[in-house]
């Protein structure tokens, strides 16, 4: 469905830094840099980090998540530990397996550095 996401940040450095350790954890391969953007490619699609080119701060969106395949409860851990030492923050509950309409799944929550809210899932 998606070709791509990109989010915003003030500091492309910190923000590569922390998205290298956290996507690391997931065997995604260290950005490339474009100048002012980095881009995470896989076979599903590209994560992107742009300072804004409007010239304006960046800011994370409020209700938004961006959700990142992981293969088992594991490896949410792993991530979710990766992006804590690379700066980010916890938040919403510990992780762990939640029940819902969809079914069992193992979710692990994250901010980055610049407020964005990320998720680790694991369907099981």
């Amino acid at each position: 469905m998606f070709s791509h996401i990109m989010i915003g940040t003030n500091d492309l450095e910190r923000a590569k830094s922390f998205y290298d350790a956290v996507l690391g954890a997931l065997d995604i391969p260290p950005a490339f840099v474009d100048g002012h953007r980095i881009f995470y490619m896989t076979p599903t699609g590209v994560f992107s980090v742009s300072k804004p080119i409007n010239g304006e701060p960046a800011s994370a969106p409020n209700g938004g998540t961006i959700g990142f395949a992981c293969a088992s409860s594991d490896q949410a851990d792993a991530w979710h530990a990766a992006g804590i030492a690379a700066g980010g923050a916890t938040c919403e509950d510990p992780p762990g397996v939640r029940e819902g309409s969809t079914g069992k799944m193992y979710l692990a929550y994250l901010r980055d550095p610049d407020g964005n809210k990320l998720c680790g899932l694991h369907r099981m």
